[in-house]
């Protein structure tokens, strides 16, 4: 287990630095100077490091967040005909129409716009995970 093999001296807890190790190791980077500071700042001030439940939250919850974003690529990329890494109208048209087919093209032009947050024509995979997740943060 990774918590085991990162609390090298056996004390129960994750260091800062071992923190950092366990991310590279079942993640494959190495985490911020931002996210390591949140994640420590959240953990008990009675305790020196992350404690096993903790490190395990942590774990499941970028677990989570990393299925959601290859689901949503995935979605992407099914929308994504030809590779250019980013929707047209045209393709945005195209896949409301094989998921939505009633939907008015008036309301399909409305969302396109609404999620080319940078009005350049084109939805990139961010513009396209920020609507994704448009609202679920409140949830």
């Amino acid at each position: 287990m990774v918590f085991k093999t990162c609390d090298e001296d056996h004390k129960g807890y994750l260091s800062r630095e071992d923190f950092k190790i366990a991310v590279v190791m079942l993640f494959g980077y190495k985490p911020s100077k931002i996210e390591v500071d949140s994640v420590m700042s959240s953990i008990n001030p009675n305790t020196s490091g992350i404690l096993l439940e903790g490190f395990l939250n942590i774990v499941r919850k970028k677990k989570e967040a990393q299925r959601y974003r290859n689901e949503a690529r995935h979605i992407f990329t099914a929308f994504d005909t030809y590779y250019r890494g980013f929707l047209t109208l045209e393709d945005f048209k195209k896949a409301f129409r094989q998921v939505a087919p009633k939907l008015p093209e008036r309301t399909v032009l409305e969302v396109f716009r609404e999620v080319d947050r940078d009005s350049d024509g084109h939805i990139s995979f961010r513009d396209f995970e920020y609507a994704l997740n448009y609202g679920q943060k409140e949830a």
